[in-house]
């Protein structure tokens, strides 16, 4: 076997939440085009089968389930639904997540807080508590966790602390899950991305020209990343390339953590 083989999936089957655009479906298309069939989940019914009817077009098997991730009860319903009409599930890349809120901390709603929290983190347990818990008895996995940056810093120019607070715990729940399944053949290992250009940040930067200009200019590479340039770490971290690695985060920021 080369080492470019052990990047290949063929004959696996991955899950990812908010898969249906942005950096979830970046990563799901590379998933795909290493040879994994693929379960998105998310929100809106009409972009999940615009991403069905893309993905499927490069060969592999696509299926999709409408689902608030954010909201706890619906969001364990799905994950069993998926567990039980689609598995087994060998990758699982809990991508849903957002910011969605610029409030001072002094001025916080709890209920926002709450809900931030649920979308960032909540999500995150309960699909690895289902899905990467049935990996277990099969003694082969890969959980990923979607986390970002703002889990290491304190996002300038920013307020509502909650997302950060979210993606540290993430982080810390990334750890201590890979501790855990180390020795049971399922990996866990989480992503931080920096400033990616989605069309969410791309709606937020039209509100906020300033705040644009403020992050770009701390980016040693001067831009921000392509969702695409995301999937080939998504790859490698569900492939047995990965076979050693658990536990880890791996930062995708073109440098901006480095100052």
């Amino acid at each position: 076997m080369s080492v470019l083989d052990t990047f290949r999936l063929n004959g696996k089957t991955a899950c990812v939440t908010g898969g249906s655009r942005g950096l979830g479906f970046a990563m799901a298309k590379g998933l795909a085009e290493a040879g994994a069939d693929l379960i998105l989940v998310g929100r809106e019914a009409v972009s999940l089968e615009t991403a069905r009817e893309e993905l499927a077009a490069l060969g592999c098997k696509v299926e999709t389930l409408a689902a608030d991730v954010g909201e706890p009860g619906p969001s364990e319903d799905a994950a069993q639904r998926v567990v039980e009409t689609w598995g087994p599930i060998d990758i699982l890349v809990n991508n849903v997540g957002g910011r969605r809120v610029d409030v001072p901390t002094e001025s916080f709603p709890t209920a926002d807080w709450q809900r931030i929290i649920d979308l960032n983190l909540t999500s995150a347990f309960i699909w690895s508590k289902v899905v990467g818990g049935a990996m277990l008895p099969r003694g082969w996995g890969r959980v990923i966790n979607v986390a970002s940056i703002s889990g290491l810093i304190a996002n300038r120019g920013i307020a509502g602390r909650s997302y950060e607070t979210a993606k540290a715990a993430l982080l810390s729940f990334t750890r201590a899950l890979a501790a855990d399944w180390a020795t049971r053949g399922v990996t866990v290992n989480a992503i931080a991305p920096g400033g990616f250009m989605t069309a969410p940040n791309e709606r937020w930067f039209q509100e906020r020209p300033e705040l644009r200009e403020t992050f770009e200019s701390q980016i040693p590479m001067g831009r921000f990343g392509r969702p695409e340039e995301l999937a080939p770490l998504a790859v490698y971290l569900a492939s047995n390339a990965s076979s050693y690695m658990t536990g880890a985060t791996v930062v995708i920021d073109g440098g901006y953590t480095l100052w």
